[in-house]
């Protein structure tokens, strides 16, 4: 996830030199309290449904938002936004399946409890060595082939380890939820794809700003066929709203900011603490318990997408 540096000759979103790295620790703290932002954005977004607040709306809202954001980080560094036709047009493609993945998950949060839904579309990963294989790529490593039936294992368990845990809760729709959080987990590894293999050279702040304008102007134009854009009903739904919003901005800019900045720290291990936070927060705030089963099987998840992060690449 670190920015890869830009060849020479090739001026897309070329940036100052960034400064030394700090202490491990403190990249490690730093990516934990985004981590627990991103999962908490989804928590909130689960309060704005249940207050009336339609899935389009919040995918607009908070990506135009990440976007004016990425924009001003942008003219800040003082990055160039000329980027060539190949460029744009994967770009392009990139920000529409991250639409899709926006949408999908969002959708899956609004139908199940928020830390099941974050398990199946943390498998990402696993998406991702699977797409770059079919593609051309390496063949997925002894690590990767052992992690996927572990996550499988954790899946079943978490999905199915406590049947009827939610039932009495209104809204929840395990099937279609995990059905779409899947969708968002497999559109999530082709955008990584795309970004690692055609759009290397352009600065992550640059890449992220095209991604999210692209998510915006995509969720406009869904809006009418996806229920449109429906405000909250009341003030919790717009505090929560209004939640969402500042979490995911807060957290995808300072993703941005601080990971050019980490060194070796492995980024992408600590990252996997946000579907523990949406657990924890999930539990606190929507009082969304889960069995014991059910927390076996999220630690085999996550245990099995640490494994495949901190493999050698």
């Amino acid at each position: 996830m670190l920015r890869p540096e830009t060849p020479a000759g090739i001026d897309i979103g070329q940036a100052r030199p960034d400064p030394a790295p700090p202490p491990p620790l403190v990249g490690v703290i730093a990516l934990l309290l985004i981590a627990t932002a991103m999962g908490s954005n989804h928590v909130a977004g689960r309060m704005a449904f249940d207050h009336g607040t339609s899935v389009p709306l919040a995918v607009v809202t908070r990506a135009g938002v990440t976007a004016v954001l990425m924009a001003l980080l942008v003219r800040q560094a003082g990055l160039s936004l000329a980027l060539p036709r190949v460029t744009l047009t994967g770009a392009a493609a990139a920000g529409l399946l991250m639409s899709l993945q926006s949408l999908c998950l969002t959708s899956a949060v609004a139908r199940m409890p928020v830390a099941l839904a974050l398990l199946v579309f943390n498998t990402f990963p696993i998406m991702l060595a699977l797409l770059s294989w079919l593609t051309g790529g390496e063949r997925p490593s002894r690590r990767a082939l052992t992690a996927m039936p572990l996550a499988l294992a954790g899946l079943s368990l978490a999905l199915g380890g406590r049947p009827g845990a939610f039932a009495g809760q209104p809204g929840q729709d395990l099937i279609t939820g995990s059905l779409l959080a899947l969708c968002a987990s497999v559109c999530f590894g082709s955008v990584l794809l795309i970004t690692t293999r055609w759009l290397p050279a352009v600065d992550g702040r640059v890449r992220t700003l095209v991604l999210t304008g692209v998510v915006a102007l995509v969720g406009l134009a869904a809006a009418p066929f996806a229920g449109g854009l429906v405000p909250p009903r009341d003030a919790t739904g717009w505090y929560a709203l209004a939640a969402l919003t500042a979490l995911y901005a807060a957290g995808l800019s300072s993703l941005f900011v601080v990971l050019p900045r980490l060194g070796a720290v492995n980024n992408a291990a600590v990252m996997n603490f946000e579907p523990i936070a949406a657990l924890i927060g999930a539990w606190l705030v929507l009082d969304q318990a889960m069995g014991w089963l059910q927390l076996v099987g999220a630690a085999l998840v996550i245990l099995a997408i640490v494994r495949l992060s901190t493999g050698r690449r």
